[in-house]
């Protein structure tokens, strides 16, 4: 059997010459910097060394600090008030040599002098609230902030020390080498702020009716700054916004309150039969044992009877907590308590919560169910939770995370009822701020200069856990609600903050303290930009994969941005450095429509171009071996008779070759596609995405096929697709399921849709 190869010049032509244009384009110019999005990250990236590696994972000489804390804390809920005497023990596992070292004081934030207020622009509002009128303009700064008592070493000699705003420098008798310890001690107090009057992420709620107060404690201590080989040391001031860089250490802490308070905090509770009454074991015994719903250690007719006392006496609760960053702590007279158990990688957790009467009916329902259930979804996706319980605590306006322990907002009206948003709302916050155990407790990036880090990635968990809470309990879901309504990861919802004014935007990799819009920026975009690349790009096996990697490698450790871009990269095979630079370093766009649809035939005759392009080079068709001709629909050369014959019937050529080159049981299997089409898209935006298409045939069928973001890479405005199909294509739709945050959807359609103005949709609304 003859083998003969039938070329159709023309096609090769047109692809010479696009080709041609494609690499004109994005060639470089003499002095012009590469922008190709599709280059490599070495110019962001740091160099890989013996700290971390080119993986993503720690390097062989990675290395981290250690500050471990022996602490007697007294609360004097008389005064608010709380003091302390802590002996923080320093490890030097760094390979320098350290002269001093640095000390954090976040609650000098409050401090009068604090120069917090005084970097943020203001001026005056021609109209205000008398209470907000109050606060700016005829209020004194409260006395707040550390007072440091004494700083000594572990003989008790003073230790010289300076103090600059939220940081204290400590100056050591002699320096520190690899491997030394070195112990010292600080006494100090502090009043405690009312954080729903005076705003912050600890302090007390007063309840004006009951006289009782209710405290959730945090930053309370002075804490040691984390030394790195990324940045040595990270004594960045804490400004308000930016959160915290912390090393990891060991803990025994013992809590002094009035004695009908109850409390909890990080660590083991070592004294619980001295501090819990018998009833109180006994529950506790039953909840270590039941998984299926919470077990009331403290009930409400128990923590209202307790608001009427004002204990005089006192009572020390002991807490003992290894391998963890930081320390919190919640107590009050007012607490409801109840616990459940959850059954994480073969071993039992405690989930709990801590609220008053307040928080009922509400929070007795749902808030330490949604904790059980946060545990099981973070887990999954990243490693078994390691310690032994994890605590929601409600506190008005709240919303913030400590290790094993959080506070959260949701409360009820005062007659008990409560609104969809509120339910979810409080749903929402505890599995967001128990999630931070995860990210950034025991996956412990730095807060203070990557707030994506923390804020970003734990709300991208926090999505895939809603949706598992909603399924799990869809007793908890409205009525009209098919799955928990979360208001972050879906890419249609940072579809306004994306197309917006660019004047008010920044990338993610910014300092959070500098950026815009600072929720969308921190926690929005980057949550969007993982659930985008888990459902869309990197499909959702691979993309679990290489999460849990990156968790896993980095549990306990200190992670860069670049460990994780490397790590997911590493671990799935997945070049994904364009999809970095695009959603992480810039504040590009998504747009992408369909520009241009064209119809052809296949013909025997010559078309136009194929013509011109003869005449111009004086070769007669004879001279050319039989070739294939593609007409468009509505030009000169059409002929309506092209559409009601077959493929093989309009070409006599490609029949012939057919008949020479495939035995007659081959050609049973051959596609006789009728109408063939090129269909051109265009990129307004600057995100290079891949490009999700739905293809409708007349019959109502249709097809989706998704081409990857890599065909952009030699155009990066437009190209085209040629497409052969037996069916009639009548319409074409770009990202159907508003999977890619696409910002302009009036150009996605072909034949392209005519979209209604809001007044027009209102209107019909309102006729329906």
């Amino acid at each position: 059997m003859k083998k003969i190869t039938y070329i159709c010049l023309s096609l090769i032509l047109m692809s010479s010459a696009m080709i041609a244009q494609e690499q004109e384009a994005n060639t470089p110019q003499k002095g012009h910097t590469n922008t190709n999005k599709f280059r490599q990250l070495y110019d962001e990236f740091s160099t890989p060394n013996m700290f971390r590696s080119a993986s993503g994972a720690p390097g062989p000489a990675y290395y981290q600090q250690q500050a471990d804390y022996k602490m007697d804390i007294v609360l004097d809920d008389k005064i608010s008030r709380i003091s302390g005497s802590e002996t923080i023990t320093y490890t030097n596992n760094s390979p320098d040599e350290l002269k001093y070292l640095w000390v954090q004081l976040e609650q000098n934030k409050r401090a009068k002098d604090s120069k917090s207020p005084l970097i943020e622009s203001s001026g005056v509002a021609p109209v205000m609230f008398p209470n907000a009128f109050t606060k700016e303009f005829m209020s004194e700064p409260l006395e707040r902030g550390f007072n440091i008592l004494e700083v000594k070493d572990i003989n008790g000699k003073p230790l010289p020390h300076t103090i600059n705003r939220t940081m204290m420098r400590v100056e050591l008798p002699k320096p520190m080498k690899h491997g030394d310890k070195f112990s010292f001690s600080v006494k100090w107090w502090y009043n405690i702020n009312d954080h729903v009057v005076e705003d912050g992420r600890s302090g007390y709620e007063y309840f004006p009716k009951d006289g009782n107060k209710a405290y959730v404690i945090a930053q309370f201590f002075p804490r040691m700054a984390v030394y790195s080989d990324v940045e040595g040391w990270q004594n960045s001031q804490f400004w308000g916004r930016d959160e915290f860089a912390l090393p990891f250490g060991n803990y025994e802490v013992n809590i002094t309150v009035p004695a009908d308070h109850v409390l909890d905090g990080t660590g083991i509770l070592t004294n619980r039969k001295e501090v819990y009454s018998k009833m109180m074991l006994e529950r506790y015994e039953t909840a270590k044992r039941t998984y299926d719903k919470p077990v009331l250690i403290v009930n409400q007719t128990e923590a209202e009877s307790a608001e009427k006392g004002f204990s005089e006496e006192t009572k020390t609760w002991k807490l003992k907590a290894e391998n963890v960053r930081d320390f919190g702590f919640a107590t009050s007279r007012k607490f409801i308590l109840d616990m459940m158990a959850v059954k994480i990688g073969g071993k039992d957790v405690m989930a709990v919560s801590m609220y008053p009467k307040e928080g009922n009916p509400l929070w007795e329902e749902w808030s330490t169910r949604v904790v059980a259930s946060t545990l099981e979804s973070y887990s999954r996706m990243t490693f078994d939770y390691p310690y032994h319980k994890a605590i929601s605590v409600h506190a008005k306006q709240q919303g913030m995370e400590y290790p094993m322990i959080c506070w959260n907002y949701g409360r009820p009206d005062e007659d008990g009822t409560y609104s969809d948003r509120v339910k979810y709302g409080m749903m929402g916050v505890i599995t967001h701020e128990v999630g931070h155990n995860f990210f950034p407790m025991i996956v412990n990036s730095d807060e203070r200069q990557w707030t994506w880090m923390d804020e970003g990635l734990n709300t991208f968990v926090q999505y895939v856990a809603e949706q598992d809470f909603g399924e799990k309990y869809p007793s908890a879901l409205s009525p009209q609600d098919k799955h928990f309504p979360s208001d972050r990861g879906p890419a249609k919802m940072i579809i306004p903050y994306m197309g917006g004014d660019q004047n008010f935007i920044a990338p993610i990799m910014t300092k959070g303290l500098n950026t815009y819009q600072f929720g969308n920026n921190a926690y929005g975009k980057p949550a969007t930009a993982l659930n985008i690349l888990r459902e869309t790009v990197m499909g959702r096996e691979l993309f679990d994969y290489a999460f849990k990697e990156y968790a896993n490698r980095w549990m306990f450790k200190h992670p860069t941005p670049e460990d994780f871009f490397r790590t997911m990269e590493d671990a799935s095979a997945f070049d994904l450095d364009w999809y970095w630079r695009g959603w992480f370093y810039t504040t590009d766009w998504v747009d992408i429509g369909v520009k241009e649809v064209k119809k052809y035939f296949v013909s025997d005759e010559p078309n136009a171009y194929m013509r011109k392009y003869m005449e111009e080079r004086g070769v007669k068709r004879n001279q050319l071996k039989p070739l294939v001709y593609l007409v468009e629909e509505g030009s000169e050369d059409f002929k309506e008779k092209m559409k009601t014959k077959s493929l093989l019937e309009n070409s006599k050529p490609l029949q012939e070759y057919i008949m020479d080159n495939f035995t007659p049981e081959e050609q049973k299997s051959i596609k006789e596609p009728k109408y063939f089409y090129n269909v051109t898209f265009e990129k307004p935006g600057g995100l290079v995405m891949p490009i999700i298409v739905e293809y409708t045939y007349a019959d109502g069928t249709s097809n989706q096929v998704t081409y990857p973001a890599q065909i952009w890479r030699f155009n990066d405005n437009e190209v085209s697709k040629a497409i052969a199909s037996d069916k009639e294509i009548v319409s074409i739709t770009v990202d159907p399921n508003e999977e890619t945050a696409d910002i302009d959807t009036s150009n996605n359609s072909w034949p392209q849709k005519i979209q209604q103005s809001d007044f027009d949709q209102f209107k019909e609304k309102i006729k329906g």
